[in-house]
C-alpha cells in the first residue's frame, strides 16, 4: 500500500459478537487484541480524541461546500447540495482535510464547472473555521479558560499514565502542523509529546497516519504488538490495526462531553476494527491496567 495515501472508509467488520464492558467503567471491549506485549508506543490522533478546540467544524465546512456547489449554475437546491456535501464530508472525516477539497472539486467538475486548486478551497475553510475558533485560542492564550474545558475529559490522565508506564508518546492529525503544534501548547500537551508533534502538510502525499506508524516501527525496530493507537477517525484505528497493535476508538461526544459514545463514531470505528471503545478517558486508570495487564 502506498503509506503516503489514506484509504476512504472500508468497512472491515460486518458485525460483531457480544461485547462487554470492564467493570465500573465505560471502557467497551469488542474484541480481545490477542497476544500482545506491554505496550512501549503510543500514536494519538488530536482533534476529538483529545482536543474539542475545532469542535463544530462541519458546521463551517458544509456551507462553504454548499457555496462552492452553487456557483456552478446547478438545478439542485440548497438542501440537496448539503445532503451531497454532508455524505462525504462525513464519508470523508479522519482522513486530512485536503481529501474532503479534492472531492469537492470533483463534484464541481461533475456540474460543469470549473474548480479551484483543492488548496484554495482548504484555506478558505480554514479561513472561516479560525474566525469561530480564534476566540477559544485566544481564551486558551490569556487563561480565561482552562485546558480542561476543551480536552477530552480525562486526557491529561491517559497521557501522564502512559509516559508513567514508560510508554512514548506519537500524535499524528490531519490538520495542518502548524496549528496543531500551536495547539497542542495551548492546551499544555507539549510535555506529553515533545517533537513527535505531526500534521498535515502543503503536499499531502509527504505526510499520513500510516507514514508515522512506519517510522515507529521502522526506527525502533519493533513490531505492531507494543504499539497503541488513540483515535476518534477511521484513518488511525484502521492504520493501527493493520500494523498489529492495539486499536482505541475514541467515540467522543464533543459538543456536550456527556460521557456516552457517539453513536455514530461509535459504530464507524467498530466498522474498521477497532479492539476498544471508550467515549472518553474518564476511566483512564482502568483502561491503562487492561492495556498493560489485560485486566
Amino acid at each position: 500500500m502506498n503509506s503516503a495515501h489514506e484509504l476512504d472508509y472500508q468497512r472491515r467488520v460486518a458485525a460483531t459478537g457480544a461485547t462487554r464492558f470492564l467493570p465500573g467503567s465505560t471502557v467497551e471491549i469488542i474484541s480481545e487484541a490477542g497476544p500482545r506485549r506491554h505496550p512501549r508506543y503510543a500514536v494519538f490522533d488530536f482533534d476529538g480524541t483529545l482536543s474539542l478546540i475545532r469542535e463544530g467544524w462541519p458546521e463551517i465546512m458544509l456551507p462553504m461546500m454548499v457555496a462552492a456547489l452553487r456557483e456552478t449554475g446547478t438545478s439542485e437546491t440548497d438542501a440537496q447540495l448539503a445532503e451531497l456535501a454532508n455524505g462525504f464530508i462525513m464519508e470523508l472525516t479522519g482522513k486530512q482535510t485536503i481529501y474532503q477539497m479534492i472531492r469537492l472539486c470533483d463534484e464541481i467538475r461533475r456540474r460543469g464547472g470549473s474548480p479551484e486548486d483543492p488548496v484554495v478551497y482548504k484555506q478558505r475553510y480554514h479561513d472561516l473555521l479560525m474566525a469561530r475558533i480564534n476566540s477559544r485560542r485566544e481564551a486558551l492564550r490569556t487563561g480565561s479558560a482552562s485546558a480542561a474545558d476543551m480536552l477530552v475529559p480525562g486526557s491529561v490522565e491517559i497521557l501522564s499514565g502512559l509516559q508513567q508506564c514508560g510508554v512514548e508518546l506519537y500524535l499524528a492529525s490531519g490538520t495542518d502542523e502548524q496549528y496543531v503544534r500551536e495547539e497542542v501548547e495551548l492546551l499544555g500537551l507539549q510535555p506529553f509529546f515533545g517533537r513527535h508533534v505531526y500534521g498535515a502538510v502543503d503536499d499531502y502525499r509527504k505526510f499520513s497516519k500510516q507514514m508515522v506508524i512506519d517510522r515507529i516501527l521502522r526506527e525502533n525496530q519493533v513490531d505492531g504488538s507494543v504499539l497503541l493507537g488513540f483515535g476518534d477517525g477511521y484513518v488511525e484505528i484502521d492504520n493501527i490495526r493493520q500494523a498489529g497493535g492495539t486499536a482505541i476508538g475514541v467515540a467522543s461526544d464533543e459538543a456536550h462531553r456527556s460521557g456516552r459514545p457517539d453513536p455514530w463514531k461509535r459504530d464507524r470505528l467498530i466498522g474498521v476494527g477497532a479492539h476498544i471503545i471508550i467515549p472518553d478517558f474518564q476511566h483512564a486508570a482502568i483502561l491503562l491496567r487492561y492495556l498493560r495487564d489485560g485486566v
